[in-house]
């Protein structure tokens, strides 16, 4: 399976009276597969999937699908939980309700630190009974646990988990280690944003990256520099946007990113649900100012 290229994790946006605003939802995910996105997240870390009603969801499920069907994009779901079992029984709900969906992104069991063999038998039994291919997405500093490169490799050698959405907080030597000999068919995509030129240039397939909302064309130009080997331009443009991503992350995720959005007219609210708060007017400010500057 090919899962190169940019992919963004859809926020949720609210109403004014607190509602999701599905035609909100709708337009933003229109508009970034129309700058040139592979592809969309659904109920990433992004959208808030835990302060959403089980309603909800399956309603930003459908709405994101929809939109990928018509552009013929790629669509990944989220998913997570610390039970195997439960797990299963929402990857199987999941396949049944969106059966052309690309993959499913399956959270490293967070809070009970199952261990690294703990952890590759967990992805073992999903993956045996999983409608969608997996994605296992690697955020220690949210799950507690760690994975070297060693067990990275044995998730990858899994039938059924073809790729790897790695957030551990920077560049470090499990990611080096994999990238320098990255399985064939498993794609390492980087979810670190202010990390995704270095992880393009060590040969990473793309990123799933929650500034990329505010930027989408440019992150994709980036992608595309580093495929096409043009260095120069590369690294000019991604010392930009790493500048950008770093602004969108100096108030908890997604607050800075929905205040630009709002700030631009393109989401009705900067509305976050709790225990979230709307990021401050100077973090929007500022990261407002660098995704116009882009632009110029």
């Amino acid at each position: 399976m090919d899962l190169k290229g940019i992919y963004v994790p859809l926020i949720t946006p609210f109403a004014a009276d607190g509602s999701v605003a599905l035609d909100a939802l709708e337009k933003l995910a229109a508009e970034v597969l129309d700058a040139g996105a592979a592809g969309l997240v659904a109920l990433g870390t992004t959208g808030e999937p835990a302060a959403l009603t089980a309603e909800e969801r399956d309603a930003v499920v459908d709405a994101a699908a929809a939109v990928c069907a018509a552009r013929g994009a790629r669509l990944i779901v989220g998913a997570s939980g610390g039970d195997t079992r439960a797990v299963g029984e929402a990857l199987a709900a999941l396949g049944a309700r969106v059966p052309r969906a690309a993959a499913a992104l399956v959270t490293v069991p967070a809070f009970v630190r199952p261990g690294e063999a703990g952890t590759v038998a967990h992805f073992r039994a999903l993956a045996a009974s999983s409608p969608l291919p997996l994605v296992v997405y690697h955020i220690p500093y949210r799950t507690g646990q760690q994975l070297s490169a060693a067990a990275l490799r044995e998730l990858a050698a899994i039938d059924g988990v073809v790729g790897v959405k790695y957030a551990t907080g920077g560049l470090d030597q499990a990611a080096a280690e994999l990238l320098a000999d990255t399985p064939e068919g498993f794609a390492f995509l980087t979810g670190e944003d202010a990390f995704l030129a270095p992880m393009l240039a060590l040969g990473a397939a793309g990123g799933i990256l929650a500034s990329a909302h505010l930027a989408t064309g440019r992150f994709v130009e980036l992608y595309e520099a580093w495929r096409a080997g043009d260095a120069e331009r590369a690294r000019a443009l991604g010392h930009r946007l790493t500048g950008l991503a770093l602004a969108a992350f100096t108030a908890p995720n997604p607050a800075v990113t929905k205040g630009v959005l709002h700030a631009q007219g393109r989401i009705p609210t900067p509305d976050v649900r709790l225990p979230l708060l709307p990021a401050g007017r100077p973090e929007v400010e500022a990261a407002l100012a660098l995704a116009s500057g882009l632009d110029q």
